[in-house]
């Protein structure tokens, strides 16, 4: 259980609050530090605390950022030490995560805190990107539900391939079925294992179970120029022959064209085969907090395993995991399971993903994701899903001790269909995403452009120096109020808009940036899982 320190003015007093079938109250006296404790939740208390409860973040002087220009000149031991601190604070995360009482508060109490002003802040509405250290997050342990439990071997085995590139990786993270399996074990032979691992190590082949796959990475960087400078000079085997046009040509290329990623598949790093696209972390931090292409922020809705972390990545992906939640929610009715919800959720990305129209990824794909990958799905959600007034589980399974591990447990959630607060949902949308919705509801509406300027002005000056959550005016509380089918309807289409250009356009790149032969292999590997999906539906 989370336990957490009642503010000294309310020491001692009594009262309780209602959170479905997780919360309930109880206080108790610890002789240790005679510090009082109120229990908060059964859950494994994630970052995200009561969106009205939100400290001030220090502000930080914004400095300039380069893309490929003027790389910091920093020594290889600094760049190291940098790496192994980023590799330190994402095992402490993955710590916090999993245990069963969380041992700091979610919220700074005292004047030891680091953030100093305790005034209220939005951290979601106003993020601070100019962070540079985890300790000015939001909240100690903020985020912390993004770690996912792995074997520590196997991430350990993860961890070295990093070791194993010169160029600095601020941010890495491995997912896809080569990390979280999605079927119950294979019966590969020797040599199919090494076809596609030529050495691989005990671990990995032991964590993949009998059915070897490529394991996939994203490595955030600071400059994409440098960065692929550096690796062309010690990995030139990694590029196709784009690479023979030096360092400028590979990054023009992956930062104009598609969703900014530069992928370079089936490359053996110590006998294992891996697939890893470079993103610079600028271009990921937009993604996850305006949901301009959705194509990282939608790989991000799923569990991934953070090898090394970075406080900006952090603080805009819980923004991106909070605005999925939301957005399914707006997606789905009064009561559902949590099933339902999770994949609703895997499902953002890929409704617009030209490879779900086409005969080249397995139709039952997202059932897969869900159902193999249940308890991550719970340990990167459930937190959340307590942050929000609007939503809970409401499910007597929920009363056991053991509710989290019980995978076959089917929960069912309620949430509240007021308009005000699902109005509050759909300001909350992410930037670019919420405009795209506004925009559509402007036509349907019919309301001219200088009216809905105006009016957008008005809510805009009624929330300025507001301490509290942003809420939803007019406008979105209609836009709430819609026939469900139609609100589902429209969101679905503008979802698809975001999606279908940049991930049309990722696809083609791959021939460029992979090289033709490689592609090639990639498409009929892709083609051959939609062939055994369309089969398996059949015989089921």
């Amino acid at each position: 259980m989370a336990l957490r320190p009642i503010p000294a003015n309310m020491a001692g007093a009594s009262f309780s609050r209602s959170r479905g079938a997780f919360s309930y109250v109880a206080a108790a006296s610890f002789a240790q530090n005679a510090r009082s404790y109120h229990v908060r939740s059964c859950l494994i208390r994630a970052s995200t605390p009561r969106l009205n409860t939100i400290k001030r973040l220090p502000m930080f002087v914004a400095t300039a950022r380069s893309f490929a220009s003027e790389p910091p000149k920093e020594s290889s031991g600094n760049g190291a030490g940098a790496a192994r601190q980023k590799e330190s604070e994402s095992d402490a995360a993955s710590t916090a995560a999993k245990s069963p009482d969380e041992p700091h508060s979610q919220t700074p109490s005292d004047s030891s805190s680091p953030v100093a002003d305790h005034s209220e802040y939005d951290w979601e509405e106003k993020p601070n990107f100019d962070i540079e250290k985890f300790t000015q997050l939001p909240y100690e342990n903020f985020g912390v539900n993004q770690h996912m439990i792995i074997d520590r071997e196997f991430k350990e085995a993860l961890r070295q391939l990093l070791w194993k590139f010169r160029a600095p990786i601020r941010y890495a993270f491995a997912y896809g079925s080569g990390v979280f399996p999605q079927s119950t074990g294979g019966t590969a032979t020797e040599a199919e294992i090494s076809s596609v691992h030529p050495r691989a190590p005990l671990a990995v082949q032991k964590a993949q179970n009998g059915s070897p796959k490529m394991i996939d990475f994203i490595f955030g960087v600071s400059y994409t120029q440098h960065w692929h400078s550096l690796n062309l000079t010690q990995h030139r085997d990694h590029y196709s022959a784009l690479g023979s046009l030096g360092s400028g040509a590979v990054s023009y290329v992956q930062d104009k064209w598609g969703a900014g990623v530069y992928f370079n598949p089936y490359v053996t790093v110590e006998g294992i085969q891996i697939k890893y696209g470079v993103v610079n972390l600028d271009t990921l931090c937009r993604d996850l907090s305006e949901w301009d292409t959705l194509y990282l922020a939608g790989r991000l809705h799923k569990p991934v395993k953070i090898l090394r972390d970075d406080p900006r990545v952090r603080l805009a992906n819980q923004i991106n995991l909070l605005s999925a939640l939301r957005t399914a929610l707006l997606l789905l009715p009064p009561t559902f399971t949590e099933q339902e919800l999770y994949a609703t959720i895997a499902g953002i990305s890929y409704l617009g993903d030209p490879r779900m129209a086409l005969p080249t990824e397995n139709p039952k794909k997202v059932t897969i994701i869900v159902t193999h990958n249940m308890m991550n799905f719970r340990r990167l959600y459930a937190p959340l899903i307590e942050s929000l007034p609007n939503v809970a589980f409401n499910d007597p399974s929920c009363k056991n001790v053991d509710w989290v591990a019980n995978t076959d447990a089917v929960l069912k959630l309620d949430q509240d269909m007021d308009p005000i607060k699902r109005g509050n949902m759909v300001r909350r949308l992410p930037k670019a995403f919420r405009s795209k919705l506004y925009f559509e509801y402007q036509k349907k509406f019919q309301i001219p452009r200088l009216e809905f300027n105006k009016m957008m002005e008005e809510n805009k000056n009624e929330n300025t120096g507001s301490f509290k959550r942003q809420q939803g005016g007019r406008f979105e509380q209609r836009i709430a109020q819609q026939p469900p089918d139609e609100l589902r309807d429209i969101i679905r289409v503008i979802i698809k808009r975001t999606v279908s250009w940049p991930s049309m356009s990722q696809s083609v790149k791959s021939f460029v940036t992979a090289g033709f032969s490689r592609g090639l292999r990639y498409l009929s590997e892709k083609i051959h899982k939609y062939r055994q999906g369309s089969n398996d539906k059949k015989e089921s």
